[in-house]
C-alpha cells in the first residue's frame, strides 16, 4: 500500500530481458536501505525488489505489467517516480494507493500558467464510473484531485513543487501514463453494479 507522495525520482539504468517480461535496474539514493522483497512503487506500479546494492535496486515486470502499464516503451534513462510502502509510522498525506494500475491514459493537453500547471489525460471509456470531479487519482504514482472531467477525458493541476521533484517535468503531450482509480469509488461501483437488478448480487 502506498500514498502517492513521491519520494524522490530514480533513472533508468538497465533493461534485461525475461522470460516473458522485462528487468529493470533503478539507481536512487535510497537503494542501499531497501531489502528483497520489499515493494516498491514505480511510476504507480507496486514491483519487488529482487536484488540492491548501495546505489540501485532491481525489479521484475511480467508480461501482465507489461500489458496493463506504461513499461511496454520503458527506455533506458528515464526517470521514473519512486515511493517506499506505507509503514505505521507515516501519515497518508494523498490517498491509499495500490500499486494497481487499472489503465493507461494518454496526456493530450498541457496548459502553463502563473502558479500551476494543468494536464488533460484521456482515458478509456470503460473505466468513467470511477472518476468524479474534486476526487483522488494517482497518475505515475502521483496522488492528484482531478479539477475537471468530461466524458473520458480529465484535468488534474500540477503544483511547481510537484512538477519538480516528480517525473511530470519530463512529460510531453502524447505521453502514456499509468493510472489507478479511487479504491474506495471502485468497491461502490463494485456494490452497485452487483445489486442491479439481474446481476445475481443479494439486496441487504
Amino acid at each position: 500500500m502506498f500514498t502517492g507522495i513521491i519520494e524522490e525520482t530514480g533513472t533508468v539504468e538497465h533493461i534485461g530481458s525475461m522470460k516473458g517480461g522485462k528487468e529493470l535496474t533503478i539507481a536512487c539514493s535510497f537503494a542501499g536501505e531497501t531489502q528483497v522483497d520489499e515493494s516498491i512503487s514505480v511510476n504507480g506500479v507496486c514491483l519487488t525488489v529482487v536484488s540492491q546494492n548501495g546505489e540501485s535496486f532491481r525489479v521484475q515486470c511480467v508480461e501482465e505489467t507489461l500489458r496493463k502499464t506504461s513499461f511496454v516503451g520503458i527506455s533506458k534513462g528515464d526517470i521514473v517516480n519512486l515511493e517506499r510502502s506505507l509503514t505505521l509510522d507515516k501519515a497518508i498525506e494523498g490517498h491509499i494507493v495500490q500499486g494497481h494500475v487499472d489503465s493507461t491514459g494518454t496526456i493530450i493537453k498541457i496548459e502553463n500558467r502563473e502558479n500551476d500547471r494543468l494536464l488533460t489525460i484521456e482515458y478509456p471509456e470503460s473505466f468513467t464510473a470511477y472518476l468524479v470531479g474534486r476526487g483522488s487519482i494517482a497518475v505515475d504514482g502521483i496522488s492528484l484531485t482531478v479539477a475537471r472531467e468530461q466524458d473520458n477525458y480529465f484535468t488534474v493541476a500540477i503544483i511547481p513543487y510537484t512538477w519538480e521533484h516528480t517525473n511530470m517535468k519530463d512529460l510531453r503531450e502524447g505521453d502514456t501514463v499509468n493510472l489507478e482509480y479511487d479504491i474506495f469509488g471502485k468497491y461502490i461501483v463494485r456494490y452497485m453494479e452487483k445489486m442491479q437488478p439481474g446481476s445475481g448480487g443479494t439486496e441487504r
